[in-house]
């Protein structure tokens, strides 16, 4: 199956970066650019210019003092005593000059994209910036400023009134989206993640399910540390396939945070690159299923930027187009070139090497603990289901 797919790139989108050592870096974004290219499969009539997302946009989704709050402490000119109302100049998400036309240029960036699906222009879009899915409406939060995600579903129900399908697969909670939904019946959100017990933001528990109108429709499988492929490939094919078939959704959403892998400093699930080929696989699969082919994937999460990033999203472009992941060895080029400035070795196939990814001596024991984790998240289906 071959596909016609957009890929988002501009180099501005790299503007959207808090200071040298943050781990939020979005030079992941040009390394899978490049690495694309030097495979010989992306080309300039697929890249996608993304646009600055409007203020009345924004506004689907954040609070208009919020967007004036940023504006303001872009430019240097709103108050400390104010920032931390907004989540702003924290740890995780301190003030950068330019901040609020970087956020806007993501979230324009996610929007481009979904026009040129929803409008038949392609079968499928990629924005590698964006999937920033911590972003609140009032809030920044976990590297977040504008929840790109969030504001493109909303631009997806008031200007298409599709029912919309989002599969967050980033280590980390997409709570951002979750609480942007939660009475929302029309929009139909699973997370699988880490274990807020370990993991920031610490929420995302099974029995998050929505309120009102929206009950039901918010589903999440928080996976125990160290769960490794064979558990997240389980969970994730079978949560996938038996929501999208309750569902049925007009279009899919997936936010593809690369830190599940046993290499990000920041997570404890320990996958390899395995995970990375089925996960696109599966997406691209049910999109042509259930919603006539339309896709649009975002990036998110992920702070290995060297050796997982840009394997693991380059794998979603590839897999977008011919429906086949890459296998074998890295190009020549792009190693060269990119292992003078990387600070740790890099690899030289896209899957990774057996000797290297971790022995888990608990394996049975997490398998259990996942298996009952989705039982118990997808007991309201097999509940409705009875009930017809």
């Amino acid at each position: 199956m071959t596909c016609k797919s957009s890929f988002v790139y501009s180099k501005n989108l790299l503007n959207y970066h808090f200071y040298a050592d943050h781990p939020f870096n979005q030079i992941r974004v040009r390394l899978t650019k490049e690495l694309l290219k030097s495979m010989n499969q992306l080309h300039e009539h697929s890249i996608m210019n993304p646009r600055m997302a409007t203020d009345e946009e924004l506004a689907l989704f954040h609070d208009r003092t919020y967007i004036e709050a940023v504006k303001l402490a872009s430019k240097g000119e709103l108050p400390s005593s104010k920032q931390a109302d907004f989540g702003l100049n924290t740890d995780d998400t301190p003030v950068f000059e330019g901040m609020h036309d970087a956020a806007a240029l993501i979230v324009g960036g996610t929007l481009e994209a979904i026009d040129a699906v929803l409008q038949n222009k392609v079968s499928h879009a990629l924005n590698l910036s964006g999937g920033l899915h911590h972003g609140f409406k009032r809030k920044a939060s976990g590297f977040c400023v504008y929840n790109d995600a969030a504001v493109g579903i909303q631009y997806i129900r008031e200007k298409y009134n599709m029912n919309v399908l989002y599969i967050d697969t980033d280590a980390h909670h997409g709570d951002g989206v979750q609480w942007a939904f939660y009475e929302d019946p029309h929009v139909c959100t699973l997370s699988i993640h880490e274990t807020g017990r370990y993991l920031f933001p610490g929420t995302g528990y099974v029995n998050e399910r929505g309120i009102t109108k929206g009950y039901g429709y918010s589903f999440n499988i928080p996976l125990d540390a160290f769960t490794q492929d064979e558990s997240f490939i389980s969970i994730y094919e079978n949560a996938f396939r038996e929501i999208i078939d309750f569902f049925k959704p007009d279009v899919l959403i997936t936010q593809n945070g690369a830190d599940a892998h046993f290499l990000d400093p920041l997570t404890h699930l320990n996958s390899s690159m395995k995970i990375y080929e089925q996960i696109p696989l599966l997406a691209h699969q049910l999109a042509h299923e259930y919603c006539e082919g339309r896709w649009i994937a975002l990036g998110g999460g992920g702070y290995d930027l060297w050796r997982v990033v840009p394997r693991a999203w380059a794998q979603i472009w590839k897999v977008m187009n011919d429906n086949q992941p890459f296998t074998g060895k890295l190009p020549n080029d792009w190693l060269l070139k990119w292992q003078k400035e990387a600070p740790v070795t890099l690899p030289t196939y896209w899957h990774d090497l057996e000797e290297d990814i971790p022995v888990i001596p608990r394996k049975e024991e997490i398998m259990e603990k996942n298996n009952q984790m989705l039982e118990h998240a997808l007991s309201y289906i097999k509940t409705q289901r009875n009930l017809k």
